[in-house]
């Protein structure tokens, strides 16, 4: 391949890492759920996951995002099945592929601010562990909850008070209690 090839198939892959991100701007998201599970130590955990939307008649630009972040998957979207989910989750994913991404193509979205407090949550997940530790898993709550004050109508199953209580408290799943259970198996004996 001569120096002009070359030249050309690199114009072509920017182009088209572009034109993804305007069909991020569009169509896509950055969201940080705060989960229940009743095996975490605080009752919570938290995910932040990446996605873009497409009716299945586009699912060639969903092809294009895993071509262009090399991981990722797509399925129907629950309760709409015509309407097709590129995601990507693994947080070390979300920090080598989709934040660079960003950082590099997307910095005149008007998504930034959002992005930029999803990227913090990222990071904080990533190279420190603050989701490990009481005090850094709330400061990762309060700053999902921080992450789109404007949403189009969504709300959040549970006020940030309700999560941060249920965290504060001493959590110890149910499910789990190994010594209530015990007792109780041996208090008809």
């Amino acid at each position: 391949m001569n120096a002009v090839d070359q030249q050309e198939r690199l114009l072509v892959t920017k182009e088209l890492k572009w034109f993804l991100a305007g069909v991020i701007e569009g169509e896509g998201s950055v969201c940080v759920s705060i989960k229940t599970h009743p095996t975490c130590k605080f009752g919570y955990y938290v995910d932040p996951e990446f996605f873009i939307y497409q009716h299945e008649s586009g699912i060639k630009l969903l092809h294009l995002a895993t071509a262009v972040f090399g991981t990722g998957r797509i399925s129907p979207k629950c309760g709409n099945e015509k309407v097709l989910v590129y995601s990507i989750s693994s947080r070390r994913s979300l920090y080598e592929k989709v934040i660079p991404f960003f950082e590099k193509f997307m910095t005149f979205s008007t998504k930034w601010e959002t992005y930029l407090r999803f990227k913090e949550i990222v990071l904080a997940m990533v190279l420190e562990k603050k989701h490990l530790t009481r005090e850094g898993l709330i400061g990762l709550v309060e700053k999902a909850y921080q992450m789109n004050p404007q949403s189009k109508g969504k709300e959040r199953k549970r006020t940030l008070s309700e999560v941060i209580e249920r965290i504060l408290r001493d959590h110890m799943p149910e499910s789990t209690n190994v010594d209530k259970i015990w007792s109780d198996l041996h208090s008809d004996m």
